[in-house]
């Protein structure tokens, strides 16, 4: 309890000092408060013990925690309760745009691609609290999987949903980018992003990558492009077998890095390369720092003054004093 008290005034304590003054002025001066009576004998006088005047000094003490309490009070004690609240004065609204072609199986990444994104985007989104975030999937061709919202709960319930096969294979990255502006081209946000991720090279698709990103600039959207796999071969699906599972053999991982780079270049993103696991995290987590939300955060603080039960008290021990001195203690001062 003691731990949350502060003191609004504490150059008031510097009155503490006057109480060793006042002893000291009190123990050169104590017999001069009381009256004394010089004789040559006491013979004659009956003399009776009394505990009263060693009592005496109580009144002073008194006095002492009298004043000490009221310098306490003036230090004006007081307990502090600050809440806040935070308001998105400028938030930023995400389109996730996810290759779900059968490369995105291969094993260059553990346990494969798309389970290493669907890991990595989860925390993503899991660190966008104040931001709407939609997804798109595309393989030979898109469409949306969530619209932008920020109902984080259904976002990620979807991510989990995503898998390969659910339309067409092939790369249609296009049709990918295509689908997200649409998404995002009707938004009110300050700041709109897509995040286009693909393994591969654009095979499918009615709509050019290029002019899929002279859309985004039209919409004043910034692309963040990511080429998923590693250097060399991969262990790749290329064929299914009798039981209906995939046939891996490892195949060369080429992806259109120039045209990737463009369509960032373009929009004003960038361009991230991601060989491994860690690199795609690593990639997610530099894009979560370039785009940051603008957060408002009001502070209020409440003052709750505790000098009156010391102010009460300094009344009663001075009221006690005065009582002591007119009545118990009269007839010794």
């Amino acid at each position: 309890m003691l731990e949350n008290i502060q003191f609004a005034n504490p150059q008031f304590f510097w009155l503490l000092l006057l109480l060793p003054l006042a002893i000291v002025w009190y123990f050169f001066n104590r017999k001069k408060e009381s009256a004394s009576l010089k004789i040559s004998s006491v013979k004659g006088f009956k003399i009776t013990s009394s505990i009263l005047p060693k009592l005496k000094p109580l009144l002073f003490v008194l006095r002492l925690l009298a004043l000490a309490a009221l310098i306490t009070a003036l230090a004006r004690p007081q307990t502090k309760e600050v809440s806040t609240r935070t308001k998105t004065t400028k938030g930023i609204d995400i389109v996730m745009a996810i290759d779900v072609s059968s490369s995105m199986l291969a094993k260059d990444l553990e346990p494969n691609r798309l389970l290493a994104l669907k890991e990595v985007a989860t925390e993503f989104i899991q660190d966008r609290p104040n931001d709407r975030i939609g997804l798109v999937v595309y393989s030979g061709e898109s469409f949306t999987k969530t619209p932008i919202t920020s109902d984080k709960s259904i976002v990620m319930s979807a991510l989990r949903e995503i898998r390969h096969g659910i339309i067409e294979d092939g790369t249609a990255i296009g049709m990918g980018l295509a689908t997200s502006v649409n998404r995002l081209k009707e938004s009110t946000a300050s700041s709109k992003v897509i995040i286009l991720l693909t393994d591969g090279v654009n095979n499918a698709g009615f709509i050019e990558p290029q002019t899929a990103a002279e859309l985004a600039v039209e919409y004043n959207i910034k692309t963040y492009t990511i080429g998923l796999g590693s250097n060399g071969m991969a262990l790749t699906p290329i064929a299914y077998n009798a039981d209906g599972g995939f046939i891996y053999d490892h195949r060369k991982v080429e992806i259109d890095e120039k045209l990737l780079e463009e369509i960032a270049d373009a929009t004003g993103g960038k361009y991230f390369r991601a060989t491994n696991n860690e690199k795609l995290e690593e990639i997610y987590k530099e894009i979560n720092k370039l785009e940051k939300t603008e957060i408002e955060e009001f502070k209020y603080t409440n003052f709750e003054e505790k000098f009156r039960p010391l102010a009460l008290l300094a009344g009663l021990l001075l009221l006690l004093e005065l009582l002591l001195r007119n009545t118990l203690f009269r007839s010794f001062i």
